[in-house]
This record gives C-alpha cells, structure tokens and sequence, in this order.
C-alpha cells in the first residue's frame, strides 16, 4: 500500500496532473506526470468500468499499486503520477503491466536510469 503522503486524493489533484502534466499512452496504461507538484512523490490510479467488473477493476489496481510503489523511490522528489489502467490491462499479467510502466516512465524520462544515462544526479 502506498504511504498516505504519497497518494492523490482529490479530485482537483488527478484533474491538475491530467490536464497541466505530460502523458504517454502504452498498450495497457497512460501514465500522466506532473512536475514540481509538491514536496513528495505522490501517485493516483484511474480504472474505470471499461476494464472491467468490480473484481477486475480491484485486481488491476492492487497490481498497479504495488508496482508504482516499487518504483517511488526512482521518480524524482515532487512529481505527481496518475496511472490511467486501459480495457486490455484486465488481462495482462503483472509482469506486462510493469514493463508497460517502465516503458511509459522511460519516455516521460522519469526512471533512474534515464536520469542517470543523461548525467543528472539522483
């Protein structure tokens, strides 16, 4: 679970972070970062009835969670993640939806080793 001082609460929050930060679309998730949003890293999850019953949308984003999670400590201090699950992360396995995550984090150049690949400190 993710700590309470890293989570989106609010609907202004996910609003601010959709609309006013970068966006990059993968097979199964667009991931939205904003910038400078605050002290902390902090992290939202949108799933909607498109992918799926109550039971699908859970699973889906308990695996989202935990793989955010994981990857906290590798987005720089401050930046905002809303991780938007699409219809065909219903059926991915973890290991998809994580590659798909890297994938999308890679681009917007908020995974370490991008930064560390570009010469930027930690």
């Amino acid at each position: 679970m993710l700590p309470a001082d890293a989570r989106l609460r609010r609907s202004e929050e996910f609003r601010a972070v959709m609309r006013g930060g970068a966006r990059v679309g993968r097979r199964r998730l667009v991931l939205h970062a904003l910038a400078d949003y605050g002290e902390h890293t902090k992290a939202g999850f949108v799933v909607s009835k498109a992918v799926g019953n109550s039971v699908v949308r859970h699973r889906v984003t308990r695996r989202l969670r935990h793989l955010v999670f994981d990857r906290l400590g590798t987005v720089p201090a401050g930046t905002a993640l809303v991780v938007r699950a699409l219809p065909p992360a219903a059926t991915a396995s973890s290991v998809q939806l994580g590659a798909d995550l890297d994938a999308a984090l890679r681009r917007l150049g908020l995974s370490q080793r991008t930064r560390q690949e570009n010469g930027s400190t930690v």
